[in-house]
């Protein structure tokens, strides 16, 4: 789907700043749009320093997710300097240099005090979905409180850019819930962002063996520096062949990464008796779940949102050199090329591309 861009007048008599605003299935502009403001007493404005471009982005640019509607600003990731805050936010200050989250946070509700912030009753992911998010000059992050990350002195920007989102997603949904252990044969089942995350996050747990399966040979050979032991691009072999001849019974942990059919069949195929398949994919269609063969199994099945319950955890490890987000950044862009740097995204094999870095 070809991306169609225009061009809109500013609203008259408004403070505007420049957004990369949603215009329906296969359509996205850079805008002058409305400055946001302080609207509850726990919101807080934030002056974005850097964003990203996030899988899910593309998949509302092509029509995946419904519920985002016409007139939103895109984007759920970033840091930034806050700009303005509400009489109630406590925990920052006016200067303070944050991370954003992905998902918003009330702290309070019934998923919150389960710490399934991803389920909040008045949050969860809503930043460049069900509100105006990220990829513009300023945003309003509402409950900052439990919605921030402050930003440690002299710390990588860029790096932290990582842990709106990506890290998170592949640790929690990816790792954690597909259990991985020391001594463990795990396949991670596309080699993008996420796919990426799951790697260097897996390594936390001593596998003792790291399938990455993807059709990308440049995406593959970056996967070996980040620490997979073997690689298998399924556009030159069969990835359940070789799994099952090299494993005799398959993996302990396979984590789908991608979002289609075919991916998630690969890991029905390839996980051994008792094993888990982490799901963690954006999946936009139905898939075959093959109950058949499963059933005598025991494996288990886990789906999940982020709740970033590890970031702070996770910015430990960047803090302290033990894990470095940072080799997964390709691209620079100013936010005034954002539909170039959405082209370049949306064609990563060819521009072998990872995250890309925007900056207003």
């Amino acid at each position: 789907m070809k991306t169609k861009t225009k061009k809109t007048e500013k609203p008259s008599g408004a403070s505007t700043m420049k957004g990369l605003v949603y215009d329906g299935p296969g359509k996205i502009s850079l805008k002058d749009i409305q400055k946001p403001k302080i609207e509850k007493s726990t919101d807080v404005v934030v002056k974005i320093t850097k964003t990203t471009i996030c899988g899910t982005d593309l998949g509302i640019l092509h029509g995946k997710t419904p519920s985002v509607k016409p007139g939103t600003t895109l984007g759920h990731e970033g840091v930034g300097i806050i700009e303005a805050t509400g009489d109630s936010v406590r925990n920052f200050k006016k200067g303070d240099r944050v991370i954003i989250s992905c998902i918003t946070s009330d702290g309070s509700c019934e998923y919150c005090k389960k710490q399934m912030y991803s389920h909040c009753e008045d949050g969860g992911w809503i930043l460049g979905h069900l509100i105006n998010g990220t990829q513009a000059e300023y945003v309003r992050i509402p409950h900052a409180d439990n919605s921030l990350y402050l930003i440690p002195e002299g710390s990588d920007e860029e790096a932290l850019v990582m842990l709106s989102d990506i890290l998170p997603t592949g640790h929690e949904i990816g790792v954690q819930y597909g259990r991985v252990k020391p001594g463990d044969t795990i396949a991670i089942i596309g080699a993008g962002p996420i796919g990426m995350s799951a790697l260097l996050t897996a390594q936390f747990y001593s596998p003792a063996k790291i399938y990455m399966i993807d059709i990308d040979e440049n995406r593959l050979k970056m996967s070996e520096k980040f620490g997979a032991t073997d690689t298998i691009n399924t556009s030159k072999e069969d990835a359940v062949k070789k799994i099952l001849s090299e494993t005799k019974d398959g993996v302990d942990v396979a984590i789908e990464a991608v979002g289609v059919p075919e991916t998630f069949d690969i890991c029905q195929k390839i996980v051994r008796p008792g094993g888990h398949v982490a799901n963690v994919g954006v999946h936009g269609k139905p898939v075959e779940f093959q109950i058949q063969d499963l059933w005598i199994k025991n494996i288990t099945l886990t789906t999940g949102l982020v709740n970033t319950n590890t970031t702070p955890m996770l910015l430990k490890t960047v803090e302290s050199g033990k894990l470095k987000p940072a080799q997964l950044i390709t691209h620079h862009f100013k936010l005034d090329n954002i539909l170039e740097a959405y082209e370049v995204f949306g064609n990563a094999g060819k521009e072998k591309a990872i995250k890309v870095i925007i900056e207003p």
